[in-house]
């Protein structure tokens, strides 16, 4: 899903996001989400094996609130993983995958039915006392062409979006990640001069709308460490709208270490008035991967592992969270063997879960 534009030297938001087009049966399919969490009813989900039905995994459960206010998901595609390789017996793998499945990650809001997803997903945190995490990915003309292309068809559809996913919400507490790579595409020169103006207005737009909703944070992305400088940023950030938002996030879907991440994110900052960041820690455990195609080192890198867990407590009062905003597990796009962005791809997720320190 998101960027794949890496010639640009950004090493993978690309195709790497969970996002709308690119996800059609990694994450339930969206219907299927709202229908299991209002429901309540359990899944093995997109198995390895075929169980007997006479094991049982344990729930999953929240963290606590305390550290980590945002809701984990009971469903989501690492759980069904886990329970799978439980009922298959395999307690060695389960109890890998258990290591994403327990932590909150974000939920990408599909293009369609985005109220009753949004709704489904706010309604299960707030039963639960925590905080939805949500990501918006349909900006129009995104990702350039490349493994997530999509987005909504025009300007008035995506205000309808936006507007569909804000009724969602309601007066429920969340946090949105606005559009991954959206204000990059421009500045990298990816996304055609003609969309620009209408981008800028769009994004400035959902920030606006969203914020109508009393309980709705909003961070609106600006890359990562690897992909253009706080100079080249700073201004097209404020012609997105960045002065309304809480804040921006950075590293989504990528490897960048979470050093470098608080660095850039650090100077950024001192150039839209110090406003806080969130950084995506999903899978930067081992920084990011400098091997074979330098053109598609962000795709499905080997050796990667997952990076600090999901917290509000960073020690930096700049530094909001550290976010799983980035679904671990989920493929990056159709390379080395991978199936397409935003399908469950589960020799990945326990490469990342065994790699981890």
């Amino acid at each position: 899903m998101y960027g794949s534009y890496s010639r640009r030297g950004h090493s993978g938001t690309g195709g790497v996001r969970t996002g709308p087009g690119a996800r059609k049966g990694g994450a339930l399919a969206v219907v299927g989400v709202t229908a299991l969490l209002l429901a309540g009813c359990t899944s093995g989900g997109d198995s390895d094996g075929d169980g007997d039905g006479d094991r049982k995994a344990a729930p999953i459960g929240q963290r606590p609130k305390a550290a980590d206010p945002y809701w984990v998901n009971p469903e989501g595609g690492a759980a069904r993983q886990a329970a799978a390789y439980t009922e298959k017996g395999d307690s060695e793998n389960a109890a890998l995958i258990r290591k994403i499945a327990e932590q909150p990650a974000a939920e990408w809001i599909l293009p369609d039915n985005a109220e009753a997803q949004t709704k489904g997903f706010t309604e299960a945190a707030a039963k639960a006392d925590r905080d939805a995490l949500l990501v918006l990915y349909n900006i129009p003309h995104r990702d350039c062409g490349q493994f997530s292309k999509g987005g909504a068809s025009d300007g008035d559809s995506y205000r309808a979006w936006v507007d569909q996913v804000a009724r969602g919400i309601g007066d429920r507490r969340a946090t949105v990640v606005l559009e991954p790579d959206a204000v990059l595409h421009l500045v990298d020169g990816c996304t055609p001069e003609e969309f620009h103006e209408e981008r800028y207005h769009l994004l400035k737009g959902a920030i606006e709308r969203l914020k109508q909703q009393p309980a709705t944070t909003v961070y609106l992305d600006a890359g990562n460490a690897g992909w253009q400088s706080p100079d080249a940023l700073f201004e097209p950030l404020q012609w997105a709208g960045i002065g309304a938002a809480d804040g921006f996030s950075v590293n989504v879907s990528n490897f960048y270490t979470t050093g470098a991440s608080k660095d850039f994110g650090k100077r950024l900052s001192a150039k839209v008035g110090n406003k806080p960041f969130v950084i995506d820690t999903s899978r930067n455990g081992n920084g990011p991967y400098k091997g074979g195609d330098p053109g598609e080192n962000w795709c499905n890198p080997p050796g990667r592992a997952l990076g600090e867990r999901p917290t509000v407590r960073t020690g930096d009062p700049l530094v909001k969270a550290y976010l799983w905003i980035k679904r671990p597990g989920e493929s990056d796009g159709d390379c080395k063997g991978g199936p397409k962005a935003g399908e469950w791809y589960a020799k990945y997720a326990l490469d990342l879960a065994r790699n981890t320190k």
